[in-house]
């Protein structure tokens, strides 16, 4: 029991000094604090306490020095400006929202309220400090951020912009009326029948009977293995091969790949994966995926949603089959392997193209949760073998949105649909831990984030880091700094991970603060 807890006695009033940081304390009440009125000093960073603030803590008037960072606060900031002889303050990492207080900087020796969810104007005064002690709050604007609030207009130009609007408006109305208007007389024009019918148009561009034995072969995906259980035993109904948008396989018939010498690369939990070799030289990749519970028509709208969400750093399926039994997707085939394979590889990966590969795929994953949040697709299997390598080796995340949930979401047991997307969020996190140690990840990533934070909470930080990244003497506060972020993103409670669009805020900040660095070497 810890000396905050509801049932722990009161805290006698003389006390002057509280610190407890990095002791893994946690809770929701802070209420009692509010009888330690001649408190000077207060310090709770580096726990895991959560829930709002209580109004009380700004009524303790001798406070001096305040750290609530690294924890999982949230809600407003209370009076903290009322404290009059405040001079540190550290609340960065916790989940704060709202406007930052009208503090009075000049007073302040320390001050950080970064990587939260603070809105609106920094106060005035808040440019004696960095922009680094305001960084990650996305919707914070204002000296010293780059991004500055946008003006307000007056109210005669308010007045102006009103009555545009209503001009307008009367506008649209009128034309809206006389198309209709139009429309009406063509439409009393029509003779029913006649040419002029639309026929609707089958998205089955092939469909073959196919028998329902055997296996597949190294050599060749035989017809014989693809599944017919869904037509009754003999045909199929409608599991014909589905090209999607993508001019490099139009034209991509069932009986090309059933044709092609074909190569087993692996297999998973998954499914089975094969590279096939078409005639025209084209390699792709044949995705197999077994007794998946999504439906057939589920499974086509899903895949018709992907594909016309596209991201240059996303792997897009270039077709797919479907019937009762199994699914089989086709991807273009990429021939540098994963960055699991790299990282474990004999190819050293120097600190800034890891830098690089992190900041890309959280854009490319950031993107697309944005995109399909409303559908509730996420990756749902977010790990460093999914990241696949182009030519020119930028990476790109493979297998989006073909699996609801993975391990670690599953062994939660949380709702899908509140904490699905934060899986991800977990799965960002292993691969920037793979990143920065350069260890082989076990199963789904708790082996990995269980031995980071067991080091770093015997202060050993230095220890988790690839030792080839400090041999090549890269940055230590940049490489600790992706650290924090990746900490953050394994957090065991997926309600207290950081949205994948702060962590690409906080990466890219790293990222261009590295190319500062490198720029400015003689």
């Amino acid at each position: 029991m810890h000396p905050l807890s509801a049932n722990a006695p009161s805290l006698v009033a003389s006390l002057t000094s509280l610190s407890l940081n990095d002791n893994h304390l946690g809770g929701e009440n802070l209420d009692r604090i509010e009888n330690c009125k001649q408190l000077t000093q207060f310090h709770i960073g580096g726990n895991r306490f959560s829930g709002t603030l209580p109004e009380s803590l700004s009524g303790l008037n001798n406070l001096k020095s305040l750290n609530l960072s690294w924890n999982n606060f949230s809600g407003n900031l209370p009076e903290l400006d009322r404290i009059s002889g405040l001079q540190q303050l550290f609340v960065q990492y916790n989940q704060f929202t709202g406007l930052i207080p009208n503090f009075n900087f000049p007073n302040f020796l320390e001050f950080n309220v970064s990587f939260n969810n603070f809105t609106g104007p920094i106060p005035n005064g808040g440019s004696l400090f960095p922009a680094s002690s305001f960084a990650g709050n996305p919707e914070l604007c204002g000296d010293p951020l780059p991004n500055q609030c946008p003006k307000k207009p007056n109210r005669h130009q308010f007045l102006i912009y009103s009555g545009y609007c209503v001009i307008g408006l009367a506008v649209l109305v009128v034309i809206i009326l006389k198309i209709c208007k139009r429309n009406k007389k063509k439409e009393e024009k029509v003779i029913d029948g006649g040419a002029n019918r639309v026929t609707s148009i089958d998205d089955s561009f092939y469909t073959k009977s196919i028998v329902n034995s055997g296996e597949y072969k190294t050599g060749s995906l035989e017809k014989s293995e693809i599944s017919a259980e869904s037509g009754g035993g003999g045909g199929i109904d409608s599991s014909s091969l589905i090209v999607l948008t993508s001019p490099e396989v139009n034209g991509l018939k069932f009986d090309d790949l059933l044709k092609a010498p074909a190569e087993l690369v692996g297999r998973g939990r998954q499914g089975t994966v094969y590279k096939v070799v078409c005639e025209n030289g084209m390699s792709l990749v044949v995705k197999r995926i077994r007794n998946w519970s999504i439906l057939g028509n589920e499974f086509k709208q899903r895949m018709r949603r992907l594909d016309q969400v596209k991201h240059p750093n996303v792997l897009s399926a270039v077709a797919f089959y479907s019937s009762k039994q199994e699914k089989l997707l086709v991807y273009q085939y990429q021939q540098n392997r994963s960055l699991f394979k790299l990282l474990n590889g004999t190819q050293a990966l120097d600190w800034s193209s890891r830098l690089w590969i992190a900041a890309t795929i959280t854009n490319a994953l950031a993107f697309m949760h944005q995109d399909l949040h409303q559908d509730g697709i996420p990756h749902g299997n977010l790990k460093s073998s999914n990241i696949l390598l182009y030519n020119n080796m930028e990476p790109c995340i493979s297998e989006y949105g073909l699996m609801q949930m993975n391990n670690e979401a599953q062994s939660s047991l949380v709702n899908f649909n509140t904490n699905a997307f934060k899986a991800d969020i977990y799965g960002l996190g292993v691969i920037l831990l793979e990143l920065l140690t350069g260890k082989m990840v076990q199963t789904n990533g708790l082996d990995l984030a269980k031995w980071v934070l067991s080091v770093v909470r015997e202060e050993w930080t230095v220890e988790v880091f690839d030792k080839t990244l400090i041999q090549e003497g890269a940055s230590e506060e940049r490489m600790l700094n992706l650290l924090q972020i990746a900490v953050k993103c394994v957090n065991r409670s997926p309600e207290a991970r950081p949205s994948v669009n702060q962590v690409a805020y906080m990466i890219n900040a790293i990222k261009e603060e590295e190319e500062r660095s490198i720029v400015s070497e003689p």
